[in-house]
C-alpha cells in the first residue's frame, strides 16, 4: 500500500472511530423516552449541548487558527483523548444528572479538534479527486455517527456499554492518528491575522458555498438526532404488525444512517465528473422532498416509510463533503483549516436550533408534521448553490466543472 493510500485509510478509520463520541448519548434517547426515564426537552438538551459545544470549540479554533498552526495529528489526538474522557464520565453521572449536558457540551468542544482537522489532513492528499476524497471522509463521519445505534442494537444491556465502547473507539483513534503522514498539499500557517478572517467573510463565492452548507446542516443533524424516535412512532402507526423492540429500531436507524456513507461516495464520484453545484443541488432537493413526505408516508404503510427513510438517509448527507471540497478549492491553501473550522462552526450552531425546534414541534403537533420544517434548509441551500454556479470563481471547483 502506498504512503498516500495508507495515510488516507488511517484518516478515514480514525474519523469513524472518533466520531462514535457524537451520538453515544443520543442513540439511547428512543428507549429512554419510551421508558419515561427522559423527557423530550431533556433529550433535546442533551443532543443540542453537543452541537453548541462543537460550535464553541470551532469558534475558538478558528479565532486562533489552531487547525492551521498546530500539528494536525497532535490536535486530533488530544481532542479524541479528552472527548473519550468527557464521554466516559457519563458512566458516573448518568443521563438524568445536571452534569450530563455539561459533559456533552465538553465532548462537543473536543469534536472541533476531530471533524474539521480530519478534513484538513485528507485535503493534504487530494489531487484531481477532491470530491471523492472528501466524500470518503464524510462517509466515515456518517458511519462513526451511526455506530452508537449499532452498539445499542447488539448489546442487550443498558446504555453503559455502548457509551464505554464509544470512548474506547476514540482512544484507539487518538493513538492511531500518529501513524498518518502529512500530504504534499498540507499547508501550515505559522501566523494568524485577523484580516484573514475578515477576507474570508467578504469572499462572495465562499459565502455562497457556506449558504449551501447552512441549508444542508439545518436538516442533517436534526434528522439524525430524531430519526430513531420518529421510527418508534411511525412504524406501528403505519400498520406494522410485528412488534419491534428498541434493539430492532436501533438497527434500522443505524442502517438508514449508514446508507449516507454510500451517498457520500456516490456524490463524490458525481461531483468530480459533473460538478459540485449540480451534485449538491440534486441532493438537497431530494433530501428536502423526503423531509416533507416521510411524516405522511405512514398512511401508505411501513414499507413506504422505510423506503423514504433510506432515500433520506442516503441523500441528507451525500452533499456534505462537497461543501467542504468547494471551500477547500475556493480558499487559500494556508487558510483551509481555519475556513473549514469556521464553516462547520456556523453550521453546527444552526443545528442546535433545528434539533431543539423538532422537539418542540413534536410536543405540539406530533411526529406527522415535525420533519416538514426541515425542508426549509435544503431549499435555501439549493438556491445558494445555484447562485454560486453563476460566479466566475466557480470554475476553480472540480477541475472547472463547477
Amino acid at each position: 500500500m502506498s504512503r498516500r493510500s495508507s495515510s488516507i485509510f488511517l484518516i478515514v478509520a480514525c474519523q469513524i472511530a472518533a466520531m462514535a463520541l457524537w451520538f453515544s448519548a443520543s442513540a439511547a434517547v428512543p428507549s429512554l423516552l419510551d421508558a419515561g426515564q427522559l423527557s423530550t426537552d431533556a433529550a433535546a438538551t442533551l443532543t443540542s449541548a453537543v452541537q453548541i459545544g462543537f460550535v464553541a470549540g470551532t469558534l475558538a479554533s478558528a479565532a486562533f487558527g489552531l487547525a492551521d498552526r498546530m500539528d494536525s495529528r497532535m490536535l486530533f489526538s488530544a481532542a479524541a483523548l479528552l472527548g473519550a474522557l468527557f464521554n466516559g464520565a457519563l458512566l458516573l453521572s448518568g443521563f438524568d444528572h445536571p452534569m450530563a449536558p455539561v459533559l456533552r457540551f465538553a465532548t462537543g468542544m473536543c469534536m472541533a479538534g476531530i471533524y474539521p482537522v480530519g478534513m484538513k489532513l485528507a485535503a493534504g492528499w487530494a489531487t484531481a479527486n477532491m470530491g471523492l476524497l472528501m466524500g470518503a471522509l464524510v462517509g466515515a463521519v456518517t458511519l462513526g455517527s451511526a455506530m452508537p445505534h449499532l452498539f445499542y442494537a447488539f448489546t442487550n444491556v443498558g446504555w453503559e456499554i455502548p457509551v464505554a465502547l464509544a470512548s474506547s473507539c476514540a482512544i484507539m483513534a487518538a493513538l492511531a492518528i500518529h501513524a498518518v503522514r502529512l500530504g504534499p498539499k498540507h499547508a501550515k500557517s505559522m501566523t494568524f491575522r485577523w484580516t484573514d478572517l475578515k477576507s474570508l467573510l467578504s469572499n462572495k463565492p465562499i459565502l455562497l458555498a457556506q449558504g449551501g452548507y447552512l441549508g444542508h446542516m439545518w436538516e442533517l443533524y436534526a434528522m439524525w438526532a430524531w430519526l430513531g424516535s420518529f421510527l418508534v412512532w411511525a412504524l406501528p402507526t403505519s400498520g406494522l404488525t410485528i412488534e419491534l423492540g428498541h434493539a430492532s429500531i436501533s438497527l434500522i436507524t443505524f442502517l438508514v444512517m449508514a446508507t449516507g456513507a454510500i451517498g457520500c461516495f456516490l456524490a463524490g464520484l458525481l461531483a468530480d465528473r459533473i460538478g459540485r453545484t449540480l451534485t449538491t443541488i440534486g441532493a438537497l432537493l431530494l433530501s428536502g422532498s423526503c423531509a416533507l413526505l416521510i411524516g405522511f408516508a405512514v398512511d401508505a404503510g411501513p414499507v413506504i416509510v422505510i423506503v423514504i427513510a433510506v432515500i433520506w438517509g442516503m441523500t441528507v448527507v451525500a452533499d456534505s463533503a462537497q461543501f467542504s471540497a468547494a471551500i477547500a478549492e475556493l480558499a487559500e491553501p494556508r487558510l483551509i483549516g481555519t475556513v473549514l473550522t469556521l464553516q462547520t462552526s456556523l453550521g453546527f450552531l444552526l443545528t442546535a436550533g433545528s434539533i431543539w425546534l423538532i422537539g418542540q414541534i413534536v410536543d405540539v403537533v406530533g411526529w406527522r408534521y415535525a420533519f416538514t420544517v426541515l425542508a426549509i434548509g435544503p431549499l435555501f441551500g439549493a438556491l445558494s448553490m445555484m447562485a454560486l454556479r453563476r460566479q466566475p470563481e466557480a470554475l476553480k471547483m472540480a477541475g472547472g466543472r463547477r
